[in-house]
């Protein structure tokens, strides 16, 4: 049977929307995208609010024109500005006269992090394990019916702004629409993009946006660390737009054709003005005012990394997106360089929508689908448990 779904995702400079069909868990026809721009926000604030409903219905509306439909029902993405990721270490004892792990031991795993997290401020919309250790044992995520005498586990949550549900709820009810959920778009996007053996060997996402850049560390089946940089791509263009005396639009475009050390390739950019006169500038001024913000952020994303305390080791994986650098020829090597190990693209997960711009909004999907689906399947087996646990 058919359902149809359509998400809402919040970048620092775009509003997506998606409308999907969905039959099951491994069958998923995105049948309408739609894109709007807007001013965004910064400091976990709408920069322009008075604009934000009008750009969210545009999303909504040429999604809904593309899939032919109509959905009253909007799942809504909660960006890494709006929320914050926790981390709980929590232990109990095995009991009875031959101890090993049992379901009960989980479920007060559980209710101990929950205890943990209670007074934090805000709405929690995600829990799940990095992982479980039976007394010095490997880590793992099935811990179930293991012997020992003391089991461990790593639980990360994530807790939303209580600002930004009430105020996007209040938003959707203003176009006519109802917002139907609540989920987090980093952990979305790393669960979709990241696989299980690079999570299990801990992995990096770097999500660099329009403003802002977010930093993640994934493993097992969460985020166990998450950090927003108050910079971006647009940062790079707003240089460009001063360094080189051109309008912002004109200066992104430069941003998006650059690519990192190759001038001899790409001896020169040209732009077209409004009154059609053609301005070309040499690739040798644009890098001199362009790489020096590059390396800024850059450098950023490495010292976020080294005072995380998260552990990488030899075979952790650095993955980049988002519309910062990913876009451009060398902007992987670029940053590949200054972290001191290899950076990869995200592996492609939609033929249609392969660009990194939309590599959030289909992580999100991603989730709700698997959320939704695991809620109404059968609870059979270790990741029938957690879903159970989880509350779907």
């Amino acid at each position: 049977m058919k359902s149809t779904i359509t998400v809402i995702d919040f970048g620092t400079s775009k509003v997506v929307a998606l409308v999907a069909e969905v039959s099951g868990r491994q069958r998923c026809d995105i049948t309408g995208a739609g894109i709007a721009p807007y001013d965004g926000f910064a400091d976990a604030r709408w920069n322009n609010p008075d604009l934000v409903n009008d750009t969210i219905a545009q999303a909504i509306r040429t999604a809904e024109e593309q899939a032919r439909t109509n959905t009253r029902d909007i799942f809504v993405g909660v960006p890494g500005q709006f929320s914050r990721v926790y981390t709980v270490e929590v232990k109990v004892d095995l009991q009875g006269a031959d101890p090993h792990v049992t379901s009960r031991d989980i479920e007060t795993l559980f209710a101990m992090a929950n205890e943990e997290v209670r007074e934090m401020r805000g709405t929690p919309i995600h829990r799940s394990p990095a992982w479980f250790v039976v007394d010095d044992g490997k880590k793992t995520l099935e811990p179930l019916n293991q012997h020992g005498n003391e089991l461990r586990a790593m639980i990360s949550y994530v807790i939303a702004d209580q600002f930004f549900i009430d105020d996007v709820s209040e938003r959707l009810r203003a176009i006519g629409k109802n917002a139907s959920g609540f989920f987090s778009t980093p952990m979305g996007e790393a669960m979709l993009y990241i696989s299980d053996e690079e999570r299990d060997r801990t992995a990096l996402l770097i999500d660099m946006g329009y403003l802002t850049t977010e930093v993640m560390a994934v493993e097992g089946d969460t985020i166990i660390f998450h950090r927003n940089l108050p910079l971006g791509g647009g940062h790079i263009t707003a240089d460009l737009t001063y360094g080189l005396d051109i309008p912002l639009d004109q200066a992104e475009q430069i941003k998006r054709a650059y690519t990192f050390g190759a001038p001899t390739s790409q001896p020169s950019f040209d732009v077209t003005s409004a009154d059609g006169r053609t301005q070309t500038f040499d690739y040798d001024k644009v890098s001199a005012i362009l790489e020096p913000r590059a390396e800024e952020i850059c450098e950023a994303i490495n010292e976020c990394v080294k005072g995380s305390g998260v552990r990488l080791g030899n075979w952790s994986v650095v993955y980049l997106t988002g519309g910062g650098l990913a876009i451009n020829r060398g902007g992987r090597e670029f940053l590949s360089e200054r972290l001191g190990r290899p950076v990869r693209d995200l592996p492609r997960k939609a033929v249609k929508l392969s660009s990194p711009i939309y590599s959030s909004a289909l992580g999100l999907l991603d989730l709700i689908i698997d959320t939704k689906t695991g809620a109404g399947a059968p609870q059979s087996g270790i990741g029938g448990f957690f879903r159970g646990l989880f509350g779907g």
